[in-house]
């Protein structure tokens, strides 16, 4: 027992020893000293030369120090061990973006995936890395990020920008929509909400003459439904046609296709059309993009309904 004891209490003191280690350390980075940062690190390193965190801290800290072929050291230290966490991959990745060593990277994350399948932050940097190289199949990474980890953002955030580029105008605005959803008070908010209200001025009504379907029946079913209210857009595209427009969409919605295509986005919808809060959700939504009189600045999302 007295010895069970001792180990308990030499772990623990180590434990404690690390974790000072790293919040020293990273009180130094945040005032930009990464030498001092690096100092605190290798001293801890001595005692507890596998410690994970101990040794992700100082590959950060030589990431920001610009000194990338240190970073990468760790990095490769990190990965090559079985049981890391997916922070251990995320930070090898960034090296070795950094390092602009693609192959190296691409290698990482299809192991760090196989190791993690149900991180949506992998999917997300890894689809970043094959877009990074123009590779389309970028998108098919960041589709299986939400489908594995739906809670996830970024892949929300990547699928969108994604599909306002290319022909599919169906999924930037969904994708888009559920985003803002999670993820509203920092600029790629900002940047997603713009989007969504180019989307649907310059995209969703725009006539199909080119031939070009959307790629799922589900897309179809959106598309045709929205094309039914395009009489409502002669009258220009402001907050309060577009409540009108997406009100009428989901009225429509719940008598063609609901049954068939259930989606979450939608029954949230017409929960905010019943409870009467759509048209100040669409406020929110597209309102601080455009100046509309009857909005304030610093007007703040719908948290109760959203969260």
């Amino acid at each position: 027992m007295k010895k069970l004891l001792f180990t308990i209490a030499i772990f623990a003191s180590v434990s404690s020893f690390s974790q000072n280690a790293h919040e020293t350390a990273f009180a130094f980075m945040k005032t930009g000293d990464h030498d001092n940062a690096i100092l605190v690190l290798n001293k801890a390193l001595q005692t507890e030369p596998d410690n994970e965190q101990l040794m992700q801290d100082i590959a950060l800290a030589y990431f920001y120090k610009k000194d990338f072929a240190q970073a990468k050291t760790y990095a490769a230290k990190l990965i090559n061990k079985d049981d890391v966490g997916v922070m251990s991959y995320q930070i090898a990745g960034t090296v070795f973006r950094a390092l602009e060593e693609v192959k190296e990277a691409d290698k990482m994350y299809k192991k760090a995936i196989k190791k993690h399948p149900n991180s949506g932050a992998l999917y997300s940097e890894y689809g970043e890395l094959l877009w990074s190289k123009n590779d389309e199949s970028a998108i098919a990474e960041w589709e299986r990020g939400i489908q594995a980890d739906p809670s996830y953002p970024g892949n929300y955030y990547h699928a969108s920008t994604y599909y306002f580029y290319t022909k599919d105008k169906v999924w930037s605005i969904i994708y888009g929509e559920i985003f803002v959803n999670m993820e509203y008070l920092t600029e790629r908010a900002r940047e997603i909400k713009e989007q969504l209200l180019k989307a649907y001025k310059e995209k969703l009504y725009l006539n199909n003459s080119d031939g070009v379907k959307p790629a799922s029946p589900f897309a179809q079913a959106v598309y045709d439904t929205y094309a039914k209210q395009s009489s409502v857009t002669g009258r220009g595209l402001t907050v309060e046609t577009l409540t009108m427009v997406r009100t009428r969409f989901i009225l429509d919605w719940y008598k063609t296709y609901a049954e068939k295509f259930p989606f979450r986005l939608f029954d949230y919808q017409q929960q905010l059309i019943r409870t009467g809060m759509f048209e100040a959700y669409n406020q929110w939504l597209f309102g601080p993009i455009e100046t509309w009189p009857h909005l304030t600045n610093g007007q703040k999302p719908m948290q109760k309904l959203i969260r």
